[in-house]
C-alpha cells in the first residue's frame, strides 16, 4: 500500500544527513512540534544506523536514500522521488562536504578535485534542481548553506577547503539577489571547528591548539549550530538573507 504523507508539512531537503551536523539537523527538525512541522528528505553515500532509527521513528515524515552526490543522474532521480513523497517543498540545507588537510604544493590533485566537486559543484547542482521545483510554487522558501569559518579566515593546510567554503559564501550572496523577489531567502552558517568526521584529518595537537585559541575553550558540537539553522528556516527570519553568520566560539575574532 502506498504511504500517505501529510501534505501540510514543509519539505526540507538536507544533503549529507547520515551523521554529524547533518544527522543533528534531521533529528531536530523531525522532532519539531510546531505546526505544520517538517517532512525531511536526506541522503548520503553510506547508510548509517542513525538513518534506520529515524526511518523507524518517523516513517511518515522522513525519506532517505543512499546516493553518491557526484552522480548527477542519481541526484536528479533523488529529487524527483523526494518530491513525490512530499510536494510541499520549502527548504534546502546544503550540508554535505569533505575535507582533506594538506599544504597545496603536496596535496594530490585527486583530493583537490574531490573537494571542489562535493563542496561546490554538487551543492550548486542540488540547489539548481531544488529551485526548478521550488519556483513552480507560489510560496516562499529557505536555502541554508553550511559554510565554515575557514572560508572567512585562513588556516594552514586547509587552503583548498577554505576556497570551497568561500565559494559557497559567494554563491549565497549572489543567489540571494536572484531569489529575493520570489520570497526565498539564502543564508550561510559558518561553524567553527566541529567534533565531526570533518575534523578527523587534524592531529590531536592541532585540535588542542584550536581549543586553546577559542575563547569558549572547546570545539563546536552539532547542538551549537542547529538552533541557528532552525531559526533561519522559520518565519521569524523572513527578512534575513544574503548573510554569512558565524558560530565559532569566538575563535575568528
Amino acid at each position: 500500500m502506498e504511504k500517505k504523507y501529510d501534505p501540510n508539512k514543509r519539505h526540507i531537503i538536507i544533503s549529507g544527513g547520515s551523521k554529524g551536523l547533518g544527522y543533528s539537523l534531521c533529528q531536530s527538525l523531525l522532532e519539531d512540534k510546531n505546526y505544520p512541522g517538517y517532512f525531511i528528505s536526506t541522503f548520503s553515500r553510506t547508510k548509517t544506523a542513525e538513518m534506520d532509527e529515524l526511518l523507524q521513528r518517523y516513517p511518515d515524515s522522513f525519506y532517505y536514500a543512499e546516493l553518491d552526490i557526484h552522480d548527477g543522474k542519481a541526484l536528479i532521480d533523488y529529487v524527483e522521488e523526494a518530491c513525490k513523497r512530499s510536494s510541499n517543498l520549502y527548504g534546502l540545507i546544503n550540508n554535505a562536504a569533505i575535507v582533506q588537510a594538506g599544504v597545496l604544493a603536496t596535496l594530490p590533485e585527486v583530493e583537490i578535485m574531490k573537494m571542489l566537486e562535493v563542496n561546490v559543484t554538487s551543492a550548486l547542482m542540488l540547489t539548481r534542481l531544488f529551485l526548478r521545483k521550488m519556483l513552480q510554487e507560489e510560496g516562499k522558501g529557505r536555502i541554508v548553506n553550511i559554510s565554515s569559518i575557514c572560508g572567512l579566515r585562513g588556516y594552514s593546510g586547509l587552503a583548498v577547503y577554505s576556497a570551497t567554503k568561500a565559494a559557497l559564501d559567494g554563491f549565497t550572496r549572489g543567489l540571494a539577489r536572484e531569489l529575493g523577489s520570489r520570497g526565498i531567502t539564502v543564508n550561510s552558517v559558518a561553524p567553527g571547528y566541529m567534533r565531526t568526521d570533518l575534523s578527523a584529518s587534524l592531529s590531536d595537537e592541532q585540535l588542542e591548539q584550536i581549543k586553546r585559541r577559542t575563547p569558549l575553550g572547546r570545539l563546536a558540537e552539532g547542538i551549537d549550530i542547529v538552533p541557528l539553522v532552525r531559526f533561519l528556516l522559520s518565519e521569524e527570519a523572513s527578512f534575513i538573507t544574503s548573510q554569512t553568520i558565524v558560530v565559532d566560539g569566538g575563535i575568528s575574532n
